[in-house]
Formats: structure tokens, C-alpha cells, sequence
């Protein structure tokens, strides 16, 4: 198969990519992702193509918010309440810091 005349089943070896990167970036613009290699596959598509197949970032705090359980009564104790402090007798030795 001609490179002039790839098409999106076309695998370009790495020679052919280096010279001609130029048309391969056309021709991912026009017919699709690029496949470039035969031993380890590289895939060349167009930015936005790529930002809409990447996964959107959710930021923890709003995944919390989000996700949190609705309906549950839970009753939380008053901070100002005299609880025991967690691992208090927790001693740190230099041993544990390496």
C-alpha cells in the first residue's frame, strides 16, 4: 500500500514516519488516528480529538461532595466533648523515621 493512499487500517513503520511526519499529521487530522511502529504501536490523533477522549479530572473534594451517602442521620459527637485522643501512648523512636 502507497503512504500517499494510507488509510486508517495503514500501519507506518518508524522510517516512513520520520519522513514523512508532515503528511502523517494530515492525515490524522482527515481520516483518523495514526498507527506508527510495528514492534510497539504509537498512536498520532489531533489535540482535540484527544482532549475529548481524555478522562475530565474530578477534584476529590467535589467527588466527596458528589458521592457523599443522602438521608443517613449520623450524629456526630460535640468537639468541645472531653473523647479520648487515638494512640496517645504512640511513642516515635528514631528507628520508625528511616
Amino acid at each position: 500500500m502507497a503512504a500517499d493512499a494510507a488509510d486508517s487500517s495503514h500501519i507506518w513503520t518508524v522510517a516512513e514516519a520520520k519522513s514523512r511526519l508532515s503528511h502523517i499529521l494530515r492525515c490524522a487530522e482527515e481520516e483518523g488516528p495514526q498507527r506508527i511502529g510495528t514492534r510497539r504501536t504509537f498512536v498520532v490523533v489531533p489535540e482535540h480529538e484527544w482532549q475529548q477522549r481524555a478522562e475530565p479530572e474530578v477534584h476529590l473534594g467535589k467527588w466527596l461532595v458528589d458521592n457523599m451517602p443522602r438521608g443517613l442521620d449520623i450524629e456526630l459527637p460535640d468537639r468541645r466533648s472531653d473523647r479520648p485522643i487515638p494512640f496517645i501512648d504512640y511513642a516515635i523512636d528514631d528507628s520508625d523515621m528511616q
